[in-house]
Formats: C-alpha cells, structure tokens, sequence
C-alpha cells in the first residue's frame, strides 16, 4: 500500500512571539502543492525502513518510524517495511518530513483497519511536528500557535503556475528561529489573502526573509529573479531555503537553475 505525499508552501509567515516553552506563536497560510514524495508500507517480520533518492537516515528519529511508534503504544498494530521514496528537497521550508509522517499515519489507519477519524489522526500527527496536521486534511488552511491550530480559508491558486527553485542551502528549524525577531503584524493574514493577487507582494510577508536574507544573499537573489521573471506573488517557503513564484504563465526558466534545482509542482 502506498500513499503520495505531496509538498506545501507558506501563503506568508508571521512569527508573533516566543512562548514561555521556549517554541513560537505563530500565524500562517499552509498551501499544499503537487511536488511529491512516496511512502509505501509492506508486511514485514520487523520494523524496518528503507529511504531511496536521499541521504537521510533511517534510524529512530525519522518521522515515518516515529508515526508508526506512536500508533503502535495505543493500536494493536504489527511490524511493517517502510520504504520513503524522496522528491521533495529537505532543508526547504516545504514540509516533506512532516507530509511523509502524517501518509505513515493514513496509511496504517488503513492498511490495519484501525478505524482511526482525521481528528485523531490529526492529534498523533501533532505530536510529531507542528504542521504534520496541516497533512492530514491536507487542502488550504489558516494556522496559529506552533502551527497546529487549523482554519479552513479559501485560497485556490488552480489557474497559476508555481515555480519552486531550491538552491544548495539547508536551513534547519533551529537556525532559522535562531536570529528571528518576533513581531505583532500590522496587516491580519486572513484579510490580506483575500486581496488580488497582485497586491499581495506589498501586504504578504514572511518573517525568516528578514535575517536568511542577511545571511544568505543568494535566497534573495532568486526571489527578485522570480519577480524578474514576471512572477506576481514571490516568498521564501516556511523557515526556507526554497523559494516559490506564482505565475500567470510559464516563464523560460534556462537561466534559473544556475540557482538551484527548479520544481514545478504538477499533476501526476
């Protein structure tokens, strides 16, 4: 059995404040897109997983073996092969690692009949990672405090095309947080969403650009390219280092990938 487990990209990105358990409060609009990983989960006499098209690691403190852990302390669930086959670029602010935990989670609701509702299913995920629930419902949503507190929000971006361009930087959670200041925004991320496209270059932002753009000076470079390129709306994905672009139509893209891996998120 096999699941698609599809990237997302942050619709703007406040980070509101630092909470006394050391995390943040944040605001933000998760927007699923078509880049996708693959999880498939088969029987097997231990549990065990295989990761194909990456260099991460298998063990323990992979979210996929952690998702199974913890459905196996309340669910009388058996051993399984997991093999992870990668797509989507790791250090990128797109949410692979937390798509490929909430798919464990589906796929073993299903694969054992455990009969588990998406509220549930949305509680494990969240003990995985702030926006392993996001994955769950997986379509549009408005998120608050760690980013586990969902509201649906109409956003459709069908008729665009997005172009995501991953350069040979990773960022982890911890660094991007690292040199982050906390901000009340002047603009409500629900209201501002709601005004054309084109307005949002001067009202959608997101917070990491501030200090990852200091740091590192080829992120801001590709998002003036994409706006060179004639991109209505471009932004850093969650804590980066990717960088999306949404366009009106295809723009030529030869020059881009002397800045890092081009996607283009698209239908199977």
């Amino acid at each position: 059995m096999l699941k698609f487990a599809n990237a997302k990209i942050n619709l703007g990105l406040h980070i509101r404040r630092k909470r006394p358990d050391g995390y943040h409060d944040l605001e933000t609009i998760f927007y699923p897109v078509k880049l996708y990983d693959v999880v498939e989960i088969t029987p097997h006499d231990t549990l065990e997983m295989r990761i194909s098209n990456s260099d991460l690691s298998a063990d323990h403190q992979n979210l996929c073996i952690k998702a199974f852990k913890i459905l196996e302390k309340d669910h009388p669930i058996k051993p399984v092969s997991i093999h992870l086959l990668k797509n989507i670029p790791i250090g990128a602010g797109l949410g692979g690692g937390s798509s490929d935990a909430s798919a464990t989670l589906q796929l073993l609701n299903n694969f054992f009949q455990l009969g588990i509702n998406n509220d549930q299913l949305k509680d494990y995920a969240a003990k995985l990672g702030a926006d392993c629930p996001f994955f769950i419902d997986n379509k549009p949503m408005y998120a608050q405090g760690t980013g586990t507190e969902l509201t649906d929000i109409q956003v459709n971006l069908e008729d665009y095309i997005i172009i995501i361009i991953k350069p040979e930087i990773h960022i982890s959670t911890a660094e991007a947080y690292s040199n982050v200041s906390p901000m009340i925004p002047k603009i409500d991320l629900r209201e501002a969403i709601k005004l054309p496209i084109q307005d949002w270059k001067y009202h959608i932002k997101n917070d990491f650009e501030i200090s990852l753009f200091e740091k590192y000076p080829l992120i801001a470079d590709i998002k003036a390219k994409l706006y060179e390129k004639g991109a209505i709306y471009a932004s850093m994905s969650g804590s980066g280092s990717s960088v999306f672009g949404i366009f009106e139509k295809k723009p030529e893209i030869e020059d881009l990938n002397k800045y890092g891996k081009v996607y283009f998120p698209v239908e199977l």
